[in-house]
């Protein structure tokens, strides 16, 4: 079986995304490439939930639509998925909670009287979890040996109880389909918001900012428990104000500071990051998307702050916006964003999603260009210090503060070399330009990396153009149809003259983005490209492979 779906379901509350990585990582031992996309409603308790873990000898970044495994701990995961089941799936549910029927001739299930084993073990019932599991390893013909290994390396509590409900879970089930293992190393398991972690500290990170937001949450939970390690201060103010604040302030004090929300959180933030314009005090923003407008869906996914992004602030002042694909370049970019924040002074935008900031992917750090922390211009101290110097780049040499020596005067107001307020019309146009000249530079340092990535049949004439986490989908898609896909990871400033190469001999453009709008078609139109066509999903949900396959057939 060379790609494999499993689908493990219940409510919220029922430990499903526990459960669904640690099956991830019993597979990922049999040298598979996983992903996994995890579903779940905005509630502590109660509703549907469920994940599927997809497994297959090459890298995978999306799920497909038909499952061969379904583990079932409640009614509503067999109602709502008994559609996806292949023809020889297996399902292996809770027969003390549901009620299976309809089943096509091929399909085979293993029945376990969950409630009767964990009250016979006098276990709690989360550990219903563990019981399946076990089944599912043997169902699938993975070793006791090495469900085991998984098992006490991904449970923390009751080690030896949940061992004794997942032999249970085991020896009630039998072998139905074998699932293969491949001759090639285990990878690490991370999700993007994880990978965008480590890339900061990378990079030389020192201090994250952030009031908690789906889905950037787990940016702060992950750095605040490496905090120690790393000597990270990691702080959770009591709004998104307080948060650009408070990292604009530890910026001015020479600390590289990152900060992390979404799109409500980041309404918050605009007057922030025009300070930060103004100031040209060098920050890094992880703005996770997720549906709007307002609450929208606040578990789910979108690509629909693209614009909002780019323009927000008031006045004119240049930005780094950047979106990673996949783990990888939310790992590289995330350090490369930090660098050139600091090295141009000017605000950087981490534009990701809840698919990718919360999928967990397969991660292979060596695939990586080698990446390293990167500092600032600093002030050689021959010429008395001015903060604001106006230099050909428009980037200004820095010194912090309690440096004797120099007087380091911040400015929101319109300013003069030294900081010092001024309205004067000549000197506000002279502060314009330099702060807009950076831009200029920061493009041409953009343009010496590959930021607009091609994959598939390059010389094909018909190219989906994606940004984000589409870039699996798109990618999987133009292999079957023989298909280019473009894919920019710097949105701004843009990387035109890259683009206009990527596009080369391409005479029909399809924009693939989970937007109602198309923002990144619009953004390409300003540039001079004409898009052909759009493909389009705004329900909060992924493309799976199958429906994004079918929507390119359409438009071909």
């Amino acid at each position: 079986m060379d790609d494999i779906s499993v689908l493990i379901g219940g409510k919220a509350g029922f430990g499903i995304d526990t459960a669904s990585l640690i099956i991830a990582r019993i597979l990922n031992q049999l040298g598979l490439r996983i992903y996994i996309y995890r579903d779940y409603p905005s509630l502590i308790r109660g509703g549907h939930t469920f994940s599927i873990i997809r497994a297959a000898p090459e890298k995978v970044f999306t799920h497909r639509e038909n499952i061969d495994f379904l583990l079932a701990l409640n009614q509503d995961a067999f109602n709502f998925h008994r559609g996806k089941l292949k023809d020889n799936a297996v399902i292996i549910y809770d027969s003390d909670a549901l009620k299976i029927e309809g089943l096509a001739p091929g399909q085979k299930t293993v029945e376990l009287p969950l409630a009767k084993i964990t009250q016979e073990e006098k276990a709690p019932e989360i550990t219903r979890n563990t019981c399946i599991i076990g089944s599912f390893a043997r169902a699938a013909g993975i070793s006791w040996e090495t469900a085991e290994q998984v098992l006490r390396k991904n449970i923390g509590k009751e080690i030896d109880l949940n061992l004794k409900i997942a032999r249970r879970g085991f020896d009630d089930a039998k072998e139905l389909r074998k699932i293969d293992a491949q001759k090639q190393k285990p990878l690490s398991i991370i999700t993007g918001n994880d990978a965008v972690s480590l890339g900061l500290i990378k990079a030389g990170l020192k201090t994250y900012i952030a009031y908690p937001m789906t889905p950037s949450s787990s940016i702060l939970h992950f750095l605040a428990s490496k905090a120690e390690e790393f000597n990270l201060k990691v702080l959770h103010p009591e709004s998104e104000i307080s948060v650009m604040l408070m990292a604009l302030g530890s910026a001015f004090m020479g600390e590289k500071t990152a900060v992390g929300t979404s799109g409500g959180g980041f309404c918050l933030m605009t007057e922030g990051l025009s300070l930060a314009g103004m100031s040209e005090l060098p920050v890094v923003i992880f703005m996770g998307q997720r549906p709007g407008p307002s609450t929208g869906l606040p578990t789910y996914s979108s690509q629909a702050d693209l614009h909002f992004v780019l323009n927000a602030g008031q006045g004119e002042f240049t930005r780094l916006v950047l979106a990673p694909g996949d783990p990888e370049e939310a790992y590289y970019l995330s350090a490369f964003a930090l660098n050139l924040a600091w090295r141009f002074q000017v605000p950087a935008i981490i534009l990701s999603d809840k698919n990718l900031g919360e999928g967990n992917f397969s991660f292979d750090l060596d695939s990586l260009p080698k990446i390293e922390e990167e500092g600032p211009l600093i002030w050689d101290r021959k010429t008395p210090y001015q903060r604001y110097l106006n230099t050909k780049t428009g980037i200004s040499p820095l010194a912090f503060v309690p440096d004797k020596d120099a007087v380091i005067k911040i400015n929101s107001y319109e300013h003069d070399e030294s900081g010092i307020t001024t309205e004067d019309a000549q000197m506000t146009k002279i502060m314009q330009e330099k702060r807009l000249r950076k831009g200029r530079y920061l493009l041409e340092e953009i343009e010496k990396h590959e930021t607009i990535k091609v994959y598939g049949n390059k010389n094909a004439s018909t190219a989906l153009i994606c940004w984000g986490s589409n870039k699996g989908s798109c990618i999987e898609v133009a292999l079957g149809l023989d298909l280019k896909v473009i894919q920019p990871q710097v949105l701004a400033p843009f990387p035109l003259e890259q683009f206009r190469k990527a596009v080369g001999g391409s005479t029909k453009l399809i924009c693939v983005e989970s937007n109602a709008t198309g923002q990144f078609a619009r953004l390409l139109n300003q540039h001079g490209f004409k898009i052909d066509a759009q493909i389009l999903k705004y329900d909060g949900r992924p493309f799976s492979f199958e429906e994004l396959q079918a929507e390119a057939e359409k438009v071909l």
